[in-house]
């Protein structure tokens, strides 16, 4: 009886032993919840999201409709980091409704393209045709510097890196413009001449890039995509961490890949080489 009592007791403690030791080496996964705008980019952040998993993060997406409500919904807290505005439009929200939120790494640069059902090229353009533009402030301003360059309209000197309706000094083509928010500008393509839609609007809407009629081209640094996070949780090291492996995991190859085999390039990588995070590690 003794013994059988002993071989129990033995196995009870060996038990609770293993038992405790699973417990501990089991990890609790980090759950971070990631605003983006657009199908696109949820292909696009797969191979990070994949790779963070196995280090127990995991990337919950959170798709905003707009350009206006992800940095509004991350100064809440309701998300805690976002990946899917350009530097210059994030700079003016955050100046406009005095944000406490910035940038943490950047990520690609998605040109603007001017599209049509109507012409094949610039010169097809005659007085009273309709442009559709965004109408937020830095995409409105580089929707105008699209066309200055491809000769639909001249802007005044000086008129800087954000334009505005006031900066057009002349209109040769006579064309006139309708201006709506970035996200219902696809959608007149059946009514106007010609419209001025955002990388990820164009894809969600099935237009194909190539068929574009004039884009942007050089990816000035204040165009460039961006992570950003509240401000606050950059003096948590263990945060710093966190956001430091979320940005190097969407850094790869396998991410230009994407860029490449699945969007043909539309998108390009930039500012990877910049560390945004060193000051705060």
């Amino acid at each position: 009886m003794k013994k059988i009592t002993k071989a129990l007791i033995g196995a009870i403690l060996t038990a609770g032993i293993l038992g405790s030791f699973a417990s501990c080496s089991k990890k609790e996964s980090v759950v971070v919840k990631l605003g983006i705008t657009g199908a696109a980019e949820e292909d696009i952040w797969q191979p990070a999201i994949a790779s963070l998993k196995k280090e127990g993060i995991d990337i919950q997406l959170v798709q905003f409709s707009d350009y206006v409500a992800p940095s509004r919904a991350l100064e809440d807290g309701d998300i805690e980091l976002h990946a899917c505005l350009s530097r210059v439009f994030f700079d003016s929200e955050v100046k406009s409704h005095n944000y406490h939120i910035q940038l943490i790494g950047n990520t690609l640069f998605s040109p603007l393209k001017l599209y049509s059902n109507k012409i094949k090229s610039i010169s097809e353009l005659k007085p009273g045709d309709v442009i559709a533009i965004p109408n937020e402030a830095t995409n409105e301003g580089r929707a105008l510097k699209l066309l200055d360059n491809a000769g639909v309209i001249k802007l005044k000197s000086g008129a800087g890196d954000n334009p505005t309706m006031d900066d057009i000094e002349s209109i040769p083509t006579g064309v006139k413009f309708t201006l709506l928010a970035a996200n219902l500008v696809p959608s007149t393509l059946v009514d106007v001449t010609a419209a001025i839609i955002n990388g990820n609007y164009a894809l969600d809407f099935g237009i194909d890039p190539k068929t574009a009629v004039a884009s942007e081209t050089k990816p000035a640094t204040f165009y460039w995509n961006l992570i950003a996070a509240r401000s606050a949780e950059l003096s948590n090291k263990k945060k710093v961490q966190l956001y430091d492996k979320i940005v190097k995991a969407f850094q790869t190859q396998e991410t230009i890949d994407v860029f490449n085999n699945q969007y043909g390039g539309f998108f390009s990588p930039v500012g990877w080489e910049i560390d945004e995070l060193a000051a705060y590690k």
